[in-house]
């Protein structure tokens, strides 16, 4: 499945093209990765003769989870899906929807079963599963995490058309915002007890101090079988000012870079003063989204003028100088 090239740091040197920051979360994420395509290599794929390492991704909204996992599954050529837990949540017919997210898979695959049995399946939301006392949804948080655990660890499933797909060799990463979990945190957190000499790594205590720890998401409201079913656990961070405008225009599809292209082909340089990354970086800020609300706002910027552009065949430059003003036009040298 894995090429000797793909080693987990140029797994994470890919991601670095597409998705800022997030250091830690893309070097976990990419040594996973790494280890069950190994695994799957070594044991040829036999159910039941290697434990799997789904990924569990804990951040605030718009921090880049998605993301990865979709610039993840392009890098390594396997098909990719998303699904959604409060969605799974708000349903009577759990497994319907769980069989529905195997069927896009395999539609992703070209309807090739066996290259669907090697996908990654992203479940978003799930801490929105958590067990509470008393829940008002059609179907009870807990109840859908029993419900994903055998497709997790790995089981044949039916699919609509009679065909069985099985999950042994299906990545599932989950993630998640995880809301108040550092107070947890906070309160359960510390291995002082453990003695320690001037020889023992003081980094390494530190680690462990950080890392979510599964009774963590005991407490949060994860049943023990499912968060065992996620062993490897990263941790995304809230995006800075800098890392937003980093977003803007640093990765190669990035929205700037996108537009760039498309006047380019309308025979138009677009110039935006960095100022302006600034000012949007700013408002998303604001808008407590973290990456999601950046486009929108860069497309409010750009729908005016490539409103005109197409129109008028003299304009050769636009800048934009502010987010707050006019942008400036400018007509083509002619000879």
């Amino acid at each position: 499945m894995l090429s000797r090239e793909t080693t987990p740091s140029a797994i994470v040197k890919f991601l670095d093209q597409y998705v800022i920051g997030q250091d830690e979360a893309k070097k976990i994420l990419a040594v996973a990765v790494y280890s069950h395509y190994r695994k799957i290599a070594t044991f040829h794929g036999d159910p039941g003769t290697f434990a799997k390492s789904n990924v569990l991704l804990v951040g605030p909204s718009g921090t880049g989870k998605t993301l990865l996992c979709d610039t993840l599954s392009r890098m390594l050529g396997v098909p990719f899906v998303t699904a959604n837990a409060t969605s799974l949540a708000q349903t009577k017919y759990v497994n319907e929807e769980i069989e529905a997210a195997l069927q896009r898979l395999v539609d992703k695959a070209g309807g090739n079963v066996t290259r669907a049995q090697h996908g990654i399946v992203f479940i978003d939301e799930i801490d929105k599963l958590k067990a509470t006392p008393a829940q008002l949804t059609a179907t009870s948080g807990e109840s859908v995490q029993h419900a994903l655990l055998k497709i997790m660890e790995g089981s044949p499933v039916k699919l609509g058309d009679s065909q069985y797909i099985d999950t042994s060799n299906i990545l599932f990463i989950c993630g998640g915002a995880f809301v108040g979990i550092e107070n947890i945190m906070a309160r359960t957190h510390s291995f002082g007890f453990i003695a320690t000499s001037a020889d023992d790594n003081r980094n390494i205590l530190d680690r462990l101090n950080r890392r979510i720890k599964p009774t963590d998401l005991f407490e949060y409201g994860l049943i023990p079988e499912f968060t065992g079913r996620l062993p490897v656990i990263a941790s995304l961070h809230p995006l800075s000012r800098e890392m937003l405008v980093s977003i803007i225009s640093v990765p190669r599809n990035s929205i700037y870079r996108q537009y760039l292209e498309i006047f380019r082909g309308e025979g138009v340089e677009l110039s935006i003063q960095p100022r302006v990354f600034e000012q949007i970086a700013e408002i998303a800020v604001e808008y407590k989204t973290g990456a999601r609300s950046l486009r929108g706002i860069f497309e409010e910027l750009i729908t005016p003028i490539l409103y005109v552009i197409p129109d008028r065949p003299e304009i050769g430059r636009v800048e934009v100088p502010s987010l707050f003003e006019e942008p400036r036009y400018f007509r083509k040298h002619t000879a």
